[in-house]
This record gives structure tokens, sequence and C-alpha cells, in this order.
């Protein structure tokens, strides 16, 4: 009698028809990640930085607070500081050049629509504004003069930021895969190839994302609120001390993610690092792997952790654009607002229309570097927790340290043998050294000497 094929069998049989979310690799991580959950909302999400499949560090071995992280980052800037400096004044230059195309709307509005004298000022300097037209055509020309300077300068400092984010990158992968191949060996096979890639990758290259996320876009923001509160102090200082009262809200929504969004950072880094190790594993493994008839199971294993990594993101994103949606929705508000009290100061007399015009231009201005600060603590966490990964692996001990008293070796000049005399060794986890080599003899040394080796 012959047995049904697995197509006859499956033709007969009428299975449950199941949605993607529903299988058990979904279900595997979705409990996970509730267990995920309920640690981020008791805080007990690990402290430190933590690589392989070795335990993160206690909260008492850590703690790189974000003054200490920005330190280290600094030091890095150091051989870069000369090229850090003129991406300063790049900036600041850009960032000022930029704040001066607004002023076109007042003169525009008081001076060329509204028919009121141009200042003597500049009627002594340039008679020919006393024409409207004139004035009109002698402010768009200066306006896109100082738009296309400010486009030159602030590419030109931005090519100098990518370039110095990219040598920090190399310098920084290079550190990391010297220290990684000379870790004791029961490291190395903790972090595993595939994780040792992702470190390098992706927390390596974070670490050049700082140029931007820490100096480049917080720097054009700082100079640019500065310049704003300036100016609109100089229109009207009551409407200021109104766009004044926004900073606070900057301070709580950065306290709020350094509390909250870092921690998440670093345990998606850690779950992309073992997702990829795993898989770089299996691949290497794959004579094992379909000896064994492991495809199905390990095929399982990288969709469950991929589900869970998926889910760790998501949650983070929530986090995120909850700020971001208070941002965008704060903004128009605070403009409608300042716009109902400006127009009431002009019906009153105490501000043309030019100087309410010009003051929504310089308030949008101002609120832009204020929503700036507060997204760009985004990637900014997330970059330093990778530095704090990196920084956590190149302070592991390395194996057979160079000393002042170490022995050169030269072997044009040395001719020998290599002994084993009173050789010992102690495995991982354990403090009492195993038999030295050569007491058992035979058999049973060879395989401890093998088993060594291993």
């Amino acid at each position: 009698m012959q047995p049904h094929s697995p197509e006859s069998r499956a033709g007969r049989s009428h299975p449950q028809v199941t949605s993607p979310s529903d299988s058990p690799e979904s279900r595997a991580s979705r409990l996970r990640f509730e267990r995920y959950r309920q640690k981020l909302k008791r805080s007990e999400l690990p402290k430190g930085s933590f690589h392989g499949t070795g335990e993160s560090r206690s909260s008492k071995d850590r703690v790189r607070s974000s003054t200490q992280l920005i330190g280290q980052f600094l030091r890095l800037l150091i051989p870069f500081r000369r090229q850090v400096i003129w991406i300063l004044v790049s900036v600041t230059a850009s960032t000022l050049i930029g704040l001066l195309p607004p002023a076109g709307t007042k003169f525009i509005i008081d001076y060329g629509l509204s028919g009121r004298p141009v200042p003597k000022l500049w009627l002594q300097r340039l008679p020919s504004l006393a024409d409207p037209k004139q004035l009109l055509l002698f402010t768009v020309i200066a306006v896109s003069i100082l738009s296309l300077l400010k486009i030159g300068v602030h590419v030109w400092g931005r090519w100098y930021a990518t370039k110095i984010t990219k040598q920090i990158q190399l310098d920084l992968r290079r550190r990391v895969f010297e220290h990684a191949v000379r870790l004791p060996l029961h490291r190395v096979q903790a972090l595993r190839s595939g994780g040792v890639a992702s470190i390098l990758r992706e927390d390596g290259g974070s670490v050049g994302e700082l140029v931007f996320g820490m100096l480049f876009n917080p720097w054009r923001a700082v100079i640019q609120l500065i310049g704003s509160l300036a100016i609109l102090a100089w229109v009207d200082w009551q409407l200021l001390i109104g766009g004044l009262l926004l900073l606070p809200t900057v301070f709580f929504t950065h306290r709020a993610w350094i509390n909250g969004i870092r921690p998440q950072f670093r345990v998606i880094r850690k779950q992309r690092e073992l997702i990829d190790a795993s898989a770089t594993e299996a691949f290497a493994g794959m004579r094992i792997v379909r000896a064994f008839s492991r495809q199905k199971r390990e095929a399982a294993r990288f969709t469950t952790e991929n589900n869970l990594m998926a889910r760790q993101e998501l949650y983070a994103w929530c986090w995120m654009r909850v700020v971001e949606m208070v941002w965008e929705a704060l903004i128009p508000i605070a403009t409608a607002g300042l716009l109902f009290y400006g127009g009431w100061r002009v019906l009153d007399g105490h501000m043309t229309v030019g100087d309410l015009m010009m003051f929504l231009v310089y308030l949008l201005m101002l609120l832009e570097p204020l929503a700036t600060l507060a997204q760009s603590a985004t990637q900014f966490q997330n970059s330093l927790s990778g530095l704090d990964r990196v920084l956590d692996l190149l302070e592991e001990p390395r194996e057979m340290l160079s000393t002042p008293t170490s022995l050169y070796v030269d072997r044009h000049s040395v001719a020998g043998a290599i002994a084993f005399e009173q050789v010992t060794f102690t495995y991982p986890g354990t403090s009492s050294p195993a038999p030295r080599i050569g007491e058992r003899g035979g058999q049973d040394d060879a395989q401890q000497l093998g088993r060594s080796l291993l």
C-alpha cells in the first residue's frame, strides 16, 4: 500500500487559516514585548550597554551621564579642531546672513506699498529709493543676493561637517576592530562575528553623526534663536515676552527624551546585534543546519527576533511622535495668538503693518530653532547610545598586552623551539586552574589540550 504523499494529505485536510499576526512567531514576540514594556514602565531596562550574550552591567558599574559622553566625543574631535572651528564660523555666518532677508518685508510694506517716506539715512546714500518701484526692485535684488550668499556659505560648512563625520567613523571603526581582535577568546566567542559587524557598522557609524546632532544643527539653532530674540526685542519687547514663554517647553521635552528614549535605543541596538550575529552564524554553519533539518527553526527564530525589534522600534517611534505633535500644534497656536495681539497693537497705532509682518516672520524663525532643538534630541540620544556601547567595548581589557619588559624576538637572530612546561589555564567563570598539561599523559592529555584550544 502506497503512503499518501504530502500533497494528497494536504488536499484532504482543512487547516485553519491564520493571519500573520496570529503566527507562533508573532505571539512569542508579543509576549516578550509585553515584558519589555513592563520593564520600561518600572525603569528596569539595562542601565548600561552590553554586547554579545553576556549580561549587561549593573547600574553601580555604569553610569555614563550625557555630560560624560559629550566629553568623550569632544576628545574624538581634538585631531579635527581646526575644521570644527571653521564649521562653526560658517554656520554662524550663514545663519546671521539668513536673518537679514525678512527685514525686506517691512521695507516693501511700510515704504513701498503704503506710501510712507523712506528714512533719510537711506535716501542720503541711495536717493533712487524715493521711487516706490525702485525701492521694490532694490529690496528684491538685495534679498536674492543675501539668500544665495547664505546658501553658499551653508553648503561649504556642511561639506566640511560631512567630511569630518566620515573621518570619525573610519577612525573609530578601526580602533574598535583592532581592540576586538585582541580581546580574550571567550569574549570574542560571546560577541560573535555578526555582533561585531553590527557594532562596527551601526554603533561606530552613529558616533560620527554626532557632528551634526551635537554641533552643526544645535549651533545653527542657537545662533538663529539669539538673533531672532534680539530682533524681536527691537521690534516689540512685549511680544518678545510671549515668545520666551516657549523656552521651558524645550527643556522639559529634552528631559523626557533623555529619561525615556535612550534606554530604548540601547535595547534596540542590542536586539539588532543579536539578529545579525544569529543570521551570520546560521549561514556560516549551513552544513550543520541542513544536516539536522534546522532550516525552519532558524527561520522562525530570525522572524521572531525581527518581530520583537519592530515592536520596540514602533514603541520608541510613538514616544518621539508625541513631542513632535506637541510642537506641530504649538507653533500655529502661538502664531495665531501673537498675530491677534500684534493686530491689536496695529489698530491702536503702536505698530505698523510692516512691523507686524516682519515680527511674524521672525517669530517663525524663533520657533523653528526651538523645534529643531527639541526634535534633534531623537538623533542625539540615538547616537549617544551608540557611543556608550562603543566605549564599553573599548574599555574591556585586552589579552596579552605588551609591556615595557616584553621581549622582542627576531627570527633572523634567534633559533630555538617552543616547549610547554608547567602550563596551566582556567576556563571563563572559574577561579581554580585546570590540571596542568602533561600531568595525565596519553589520551587524556591530548583531549585536555584539544579542549583548551577550542
